[in-house]
């Protein structure tokens, strides 16, 4: 393409976006806001990692604690899981990125629980935005449109009497939105919304947030837990929450509520007495093999692979790392940690394995050909793997093992000579999954920080893929301008970053890019 056609297509994109970016100025939400207690992350990551370990276990124990505070709530939704069932209608849960993962994964958690019972284990329907590839590979733009929330609803077959479950993040996002109001009309099952923010500065901030908070067809669950430990990576506290709040209501949902909160107590105990300090090794070997320029493979089974892949996958967007390479692509840039099945001889089988059902792909033609069957099976995950990375890639890949013992209730960390088994004690397997999580966003973003993928705890290399994460980019970059005494409009960081981010490669840091820029104008 000539570059004046890719100069008139930045502006227009950039034109588009300032049109509608009053929609997705966020920065007032708490969810996108500094954490106080992680300013000094980055410096941790690299000079005292157990440091940098506890601050952001820290911050991850008080999200336990905050669960406490919303046991009511859980239990309403618990008696309305349950009346569902009993009535043989289904559950819908509904998310986007990260939210969507967690959805796809409590459905995963929900089919191993109920795996000899076929009555209960197909009674849970989850969807996120880009179906099923958007696991393993963020399908932009999707999340921008709340009729494609409803479409994706619609397909999988919600009727009258179903229940939708729907979570996001910040309470604004679109996709999700657009489901739940769909939701709404069609079942008189009243939908539930999930989210993270308070709801004064929602509505105030966002009308699309306004209208489904102050809709009386829709209940409401606010799990408001604050800033993240890194700045806007709602992959971290703010799915871990939303996560176990539905899973909590799902798992016990025909136990007695006593259970729920025994569950509750035991996960806040066993977080607050677990020394996090064994991740340190580990830590310090992953970040050493990048930056030896080496790469890794997580070696998993079908217990624990959907909580690894999410880890693994939001780490690209996240850092601006590239993502999982696909092998029906000519060209591929390998991404530096990958995920497959030591046991699974073919893809299909893989993917079966890891979502516990066969995987929901579709194709809209008016839209994109990235949410295909035929896509997401590029994507190999099976034992053939490490094979097919050789052929292309001649460099050492190291394997780190992560295996859970369901008899022991263990799990069990491995990566060349560094061991660690970590004993779960009387925990049951959906809080196995949560400890495992905020474990592995422990580890990732400490890795990040190691290797300077954030300052301080701002996301300087956060990809600009849709309309929130372009407005986050522009307010980064405002942040790092200011501080050098550098006051720049609005609109012009924001046609600086659609130029920007489609001239330079995946894995730079856009927003460094964008502060460089009018820095060197300043001079």
């Amino acid at each position: 393409m000539e570059d004046k056609q890719k100069d008139a297509l930045s502006r227009q994109g950039a034109e588009e976006f300032l049109k509608i970016c009053e929609q997705f100025k966020l920065g007032s939400l708490p969810t996108e806001s500094p954490n106080p207690r992680s300013m000094h992350l980055s410096d941790e990551a690299k000079t005292d990692v157990s440091r940098a370990i506890a601050t952001i276990k820290g911050i991850d124990y008080d999200v336990f604690l905050k669960v406490r505070e919303v046991l009511p709530q859980i239990k309403f939704l618990q008696e309305k899981v349950e009346a569902t069932l009993k009535a043989g209608n289904n559950i819908f849960l509904c998310g986007c990125g990260a939210t969507g993962r967690l959805s796809l994964a409590l459905e995963t958690i929900w089919r191993h629980k109920y795996d000899n019972h076929p009555e209960y284990q197909n009674r849970i329907f989850s969807f996120m935005a880009g179906g099923d590839v958007a696991l393993i590979h963020a399908v932009e733009k999707f999340e921008d449109f709340p009729e494609f929330g409803e479409r994706q609803l619609m397909e999988l077959g919600f009727k009258e009497g179903d229940l939708l479950i729907s979570t996001t993040e910040g309470g604004e996002t679109p996709f999700v939105i657009g489901a739940t109001e769909a939701a709404s009309k069609k079942s008189n099952n009243s939908p539930f919304f999930l989210y993270c923010n308070p709801d004064d500065i929602l509505k105030v901030t966002a009308l699309r947030s306004k209208n489904v908070i102050e809709n009386p067809k829709i209940y409401k669950i606010n799990v408001t837990v604050g800033p993240m430990a890194l700045t806007g990576s709602t992959r971290m506290q703010a799915t871990t929450i939303l996560m176990y709040v539905v899973g909590l209501a799902m798992w016990f949902h025909d136990e007695s509520f006593k259970k729920i909160e025994d569950e509750v107590a035991g996960i806040i105990s066993f977080v607050g007495k677990t020394d996090f300090d064994f991740l340190k090794p580990f830590i310090e070997k992953e970040s050493d093999i990048y930056k030896n320029g080496e790469y890794l493979l997580y070696e998993t089974d079908s217990y624990f692979g959907i909580s690894i892949l999410t880890d693994t996958t939001e780490r690209s967007p996240t850092f601006s790392l590239y993502p999982f390479e696909n092998q029906k692509e000519e060209h591929k840039n390998p991404s530096l940690s990958y995920m497959y099945f030591s046991q699974a001889k073919t893809n299909e089988e893989a993917w079966n394995s890891l979502l516990k059902r066969a995987p929901r792909t579709f194709y809209w033609p008016e839209v994109t050909a990235q949410t295909t069957h035929e896509r997401l099976m590029g994507f190999d995950i099976s034992q053939h793997f490490p094979a097919m990375r050789q052929e292309y890639l001649k460099k050492k890949n190291h394997h780190f093992k992560v295996h859970f013992n369901r008899e022991l209730n263990q799990i069990h960390f491995e990566l060349d000579y560094l061991k660690h088994t970590l004993d779960l004690g009387g925990l049951n397997f959906l809080s196995a999954h949560l400890v495992l999580k905020i474990l592995l966003n422990n580890l990732s973003t400490t890795i990040m920080g190691r290797m300077g993928r954030y300052e301080s705890n701002l996301m300087t290399w956060v990809r600009a893929s849709n309309n929130k994460l372009i407005d986050r980019a522009v307010r980064y970059a405002t942040t790092l301008l200011k501080k050098k005494g550098i006051d720049v409009p609005y609109d012009q960081l924001v046609h600086a970053c659609f130029r920007l981010k489609d001239q330079i490669p995946r894995d730079q840091a856009l927003v460094l890019k964008m502060v460089e820029e009018f820095e060197g104008k300043k001079q």
